[in-house]
């Protein structure tokens, strides 16, 4: 029968050391010319020993930690069990009948703890924060980013609202109360802004979810979630619309801006007589356009819709086009001073200069007669709308497909393959004469005359 040992107590075990004492085996040695280790047996579960190593920097009793020598599965283990005094006797004890039923239930206490470290690295490589998170989304999407600013758009959004209030939260703790958290405080003031953080706060947890960083349903998603929680944004936010011209003062207008020079000027007439949209002008470049075949091809990648859009060239965007310089080293139509690509304010500033103008001379500017405010270059896009509805017989989809709109009708849009060229190239040309015709009290006047 195996020796019982002797249950030591709590002040016995305060005084056990390294050395031959009673009670001390000197079972195994540290290395040759090192001093062995002792192992003294406690008692109360056998092969629970308090291991001590010799005295070192006038520490008279040397490090002591608790051992279980045990077998597993045939094979002798010397399990550690922690430091003393950190680890009372009591709390040896504890573990070492925890660990010695583990052993009898067929559980490897030692691989057990091998696992739950390894988990434990892995869960902790796996804990990154919404800052954190946000971070590598936008760096494995910027591609797909239309421009630059739109990404540095998306970065400051969420830099601005998001990350001070979950930015440091690991993504797999976000919750929903998180969300609202973040969106509340601008969902009523903000709400295009508040949205669009909504979108791409829901976009970064999914991708943490499919990285594996986090689990569940997306809190920030919208539907059968925080749709119960905060206001419907369609009855909360009225549309802004873009100050536009009326279509009969199209004329007047291109009469005042045709006495302006500079590439900023060139390019919103352009944008006028195609109505397109103030980037797509500004990016054109001279391989997008075909002077023979009368025709400007935008690339999917720089329409709103992600869709190849053809524009027909009027007889006057051709002279126009045709009459433009070409600068060296650069392949924009509209090119900046520099080279680059023209600015948005560039051409913003043409029709402010032209209203200025007007209204350093007395005469009254260009506004939009339904906001009472002074128009902007998007809102030609308007005045072409409202002139194919109201001077017209073209049907609707055609106009739309001049705007390079999306078809809302999802059914019509399956079966519309075409682009309608045809009829959008008679209506371009329409729109050409009538913004180079005058429209006052019922007399036709060829814009040169008017102008003169």
């Amino acid at each position: 029968m195996p020796k019982i040992v002797e249950e030591l107590s709590d002040a016995t075990v305060r005084k056990l050391k390294h050395g031959t004492i009673k009670g001390v085996r000197k079972t195994q040695m540290r290395s040759i010319g090192d001093p062995c280790t002792a192992y003294h047996s406690v008692g109360g579960v056998s092969g629970l020993l308090l291991q001590c190593r010799p005295p070192m920097h006038n520490n008279e009793l040397g490090a002591r930690s608790w051992i279980l020598r045990v077998k597993v599965g045939g094979k002798r283990r010397d399990i550690g069990l922690g430091g003393y005094p950190d680890v009372t006797l009591s709390k040896a004890r504890e573990l070492a009948r925890e660990y010695k039923e583990k052993i009898k239930g067929g559980i490897d206490p030692v691989e057990e703890k091998k696992k739950a470290k390894r988990r434990l690295i892995v869960s902790q490589a796996k804990m990154i924060t919404f800052n954190q998170a946000a971070e590598k989304f936008l760096a494995g999407k910027v591609r797909e980013f239309k421009n630059p600013k739109h990404a540095a758009q998306w970065g400051s959004t969420l830099n601005s609202y998001a990350s001070p209030i979950i930015g440091e939260i690991p993504v797999a703790e976000i919750e929903l109360n998180n969300i609202v958290q973040v969106l509340q405080p601008i969902w009523l003031e903000k709400t295009e802004t508040a949205k669009r953080l909504r979108g791409r706060i829901e976009s970064v947890l999914s991708w943490a979810t499919v990285g594996g960083f986090r689990s569940g349903l997306n809190p920030a998603r919208w539907k059968d979630n925080l749709e119960h929680v905060l206001q419907n944004p369609s009855k909360i936010t009225k549309v802004k619309r873009h100050s536009a011209l009326p279509y009969h003062q199209i004329n007047l207008f291109l009469g005042d801006l045709k006495k302006r020079t500079g590439t900023a000027a060139k390019a919103l007439e352009l944008l006028i007589l195609t109505a397109a949209r103030s980037g797509e002008v500004r990016g054109a470049t001279w391989e997008e356009i075909d002077l023979n075949q009368r025709l400007w091809t935008i690339p999917a990648e720089r329409m709103k819709a992600s869709k190849e859009h053809r524009v027909p060239l009027s007889d006057v965007a051709m002279a126009l086009l045709e009459g433009l310089p070409h600068m060296d080293g650069s392949d924009y139509v509209f090119p900046a001073p520099r080279g680059g690509e023209l600015s948005d304010m560039s051409i913003s500033a043409v029709v402010r200069r032209i209203n200025e103008s007007l209204i350093s001379d007395g005469e009254k500017e260009y506004i939009d007669p339904k906001s009472n405010r002074a128009i902007v270059p998007h809102g030609f896009r308007s005045t072409f709308r409202d002139w194919c509805a109201e001077q017209t017989n073209y049907p609707n989809v055609v106009a739309e497909m001049a705007l390079a709109h999306t078809i809302s009708n999802q059914v019509e849009a399956a079966y519309r393959r075409g682009d309608l060229i045809e009829k959008r190239t008679l209506l371009m040309q329409e729109w050409a004469n009538y913004c180079n015709t005058e429209h006052k009290s019922g007399k036709v006047v060829s814009i040169q005359e008017a102008v003169a």
